[in-house]
């Protein structure tokens, strides 16, 4: 048996049975906490995670929770099963989940890019959502970061092209990069060599190329791939040209992105100000007097896409191109909180 939580709330019709997959690493944290503050009527949250994991008590909801051992028949009467643990347990778990009567949200990227799946970020996409889901794929956090404004300005104004450059921080590689960076930097700064051991180069003071392994025919590595054919699949775009260069910087956690835009038109800086003031998920931070705009300490912590350095691409006389820069808290919007989304719009 799973622990049994009371959280009424009018805004659900019926009790949800809810289990966390991964349930103890930095993304499975994270869900806890959203669904503590969700609003959601939980009668049941079952926390799933290794063998090595289970028995451990967590607390939720001011009060604890038991973490149990993963395993074929954790899934009985759940309705919603949110997996953040790889894609090969998502592989092997979530059509069991699916077949116990559970509908799956798997932040892993074993089943984005499957035409049966929809991949979805709620703000962008709802309508991506099927009546009868069986598995709703959670995107690549940098494609969720950045389809989140862009989705508002093509609704507008077609976008014809992008080009991307990302700074991601450790939350991206998980809990134990982000203890390399903090254990790293303190050997750093104390003068002590330190050997890298979940990332393959000097995190401290250092940035470096994404670590996923390069296409040799085509020179972008696996992120990039990702970011590129998700991006296009949420947005409804396969004919989307788009250009990224992915980069993991010294930062705990948040994302940032330096995005040009081309649009098939010409379009002004005031523009899409406005277009991104009104858009959901989105908040400007664009003070020029000040120069304060969107940054990874300021974007940790919360939902919004901190968007800013909204201005004209000088290199584009034509017009037709914007460049801005954006953060988002990867481990919030960018897994965590966007799979949460998800489950409040399913229990409508």
């Amino acid at each position: 048996m799973s622990d049994s939580i009371n959280h009424n709330n009018p805004s659900a019709s019926r009790p949800l049975a809810v289990a966390v997959v991964g349930a103890t690493g930095a993304v499975g944290v994270e869900i806890r906490q959203c669904l503590e503050q969700s609003g959601l009527n939980l009668s049941d949250v079952r926390l799933l995670a290794s063998p090595r994991s289970a028995g451990q008590k967590v607390p939720f909801a001011g009060g604890e929770l038991t973490v149990q051992a993963l395993g074929e028949d954790s899934f009985a009467g759940i309705d919603y099963a949110l997996f953040s643990a790889g894609s090969g347990i998502s592989k092997q778990f979530a059509p069991l989940a699916v077949a116990a009567g559970a509908v799956v949200i798997d932040n892993s990227s074993a089943f984005r890019m499957d035409a049966d799946i929809p991949l979805v970020v709620p703000e962008v996409n709802p309508q991506a959502i099927p009546d009868q889901p069986g598995i709703i794929a959670n995107p690549n956090c940098v494609a969720i970061i950045a389809t989140v404004p862009l989705a508002a300005l093509n609704a507008r104004h077609r976008i014809r092209r992008l080009n991307i450059a990302t700074y991601q921080a450790a939350s991206g590689a998980g809990a134990a990069a982000m203890e390399e960076l903090r254990a790293s930097t303190a050997a750093y700064l104390a003068g002590e060599a330190y050997a890298p051991r979940v990332l393959k180069h000097p995190y401290a003071f250092n940035l470096f190329s994404h670590d996923a392994a390069i296409n040799p025919d085509t020179g972008y590595n696996g992120e990039e791939e990702k970011v590129v054919e998700e991006t296009r699949k949420i947005l409804s775009r396969p004919d989307l040209h788009i250009s990224i260069t992915c980069v993991r910087v010294p930062v705990l956690r948040a994302h940032s992105m330096a995005v040009t835009v081309e649009f098939d038109e010409v379009v002004t800086p005031e523009t899409v100000k406005a277009l991104l003031a009104d858009a959901p998920g989105v908040r400007l931070v664009d003070d020029w007097g000040a120069n304060h705009f969107p940054m990874p300490n300021e974007a940790s912590g919360q939902g919004d896409v901190l968007v800013g350095r909204i201005r004209r691409d000088a290199g584009d006389p034509s017009g037709r191109s914007i460049a801005l820069f954006l953060a988002g808290d990867q481990l919030l919007k960018g897994a965590a909180l966007n799979a949460v989304q998800i489950l409040q719009r399913l229990a409508r």
